[in-house]
């Protein structure tokens, strides 16, 4: 298996996209430690294997380098970073004071790097590699989650620096994210029929499956994308439609 061997290490990795990304990894062979800041209902597992689960707040300062140790100690290398950890609640920009959207910013842009620094020794002795999970929130306004969006703007903007600065050693590469059908769907989208006509707005047809984000990010820690650094994977399925073309009154059949 492309990834036996390897230990992997995935942010927010015990329910949702991260889940999704810690079993693809696990079916590729790593090692993989999810963390959070509780633990799982169930662990995380595939193929016959559990992710190691840490629990950790990562928005304490020395949680990070603490996290990385004991993956080292215990694992013995660390050669894959997937910062995944983030979110944020509908919020308008008038209905929240400054401390509220700055810990949006600091769990979305502040942790992933605070994060990234405490791995670095590791991975660079493993010539190993980070993925950012971004947004496409990141990358158009985001009404309601306008914190959110620029953090993850900042942070593909991270990415692209960090691979210049610490190549050829580790490879950073960020996956863009639109919509995904996590088992919090029904929070943002509502019912099934609600979360269909959203799916119906994507040039695919449909939400994403975490596991089809999991099988992006074990491609960009393998060694087929030994030459893929500083590089965004759009994971959008089309992206959105442009609101001109359902506004337009020529005829389509034309």
């Amino acid at each position: 298996m492309e990834l036996d061997g390897r230990v992997a290490v995935v942010t927010g990795g015990t329910r949702g996209v991260g889940a999704g990304i810690a079993r693809a990894l696990l079916r590729a062979g790593a090692e993989v430690v999810v963390c959070a800041r509780r633990p799982p209902d169930e662990p995380v597992a595939e193929a016959g294997h559990a992710a190691a689960f840490e629990a950790v707040d990562l928005r304490r300062p020395e949680a990070a380098a603490d996290l990385v140790a004991r993956v080292v100690r215990r694992h013995g290398r660390l050669d894959t970073l997937v910062n995944n950890a983030g979110g944020t609640p509908y919020r308008l920009l008038g209905d929240g004071g400054p401390e509220r959207h700055a810990k949006v910013l600091e769990l979305n842009l502040t942790v992933p790097l605070t994060v990234s620094l405490a791995a670095h020794p590791a991975l660079r002795a493993a010539r190993g590699s980070i993925v950012m999970i971004g947004s496409v929130s990141g990358t158009r306004p985001s009404p309601g989650s306008a914190a959110y969006g620029a953090a993850k703007a900042g942070l593909d903007s991270l990415a692209r620096s960090m691979a210049v600065e610490w190549a050829p050693e580790v490879r950073v590469n960020t996956l863009v994210l639109g919509m995904v059908r996590t088992e919090l769907a029904h929070l943002h989208y509502g019912d099934a029929g609600g979360i269909a006509a959203v799916g119906a707005t994507v040039p695919l047809g449909r939400l994403a499956e975490p596991s089809e984000i999991g099988e992006a990010a074990v491609f960009l820690a393998s060694d087929r994308a030994a030459y893929i650094t500083g590089a965004s994977l759009l994971m959008h399925g089309g992206g959105e439609r442009p609101a001109f073309l359902d506004a337009a009154t020529v005829d389509k059949d034309c």
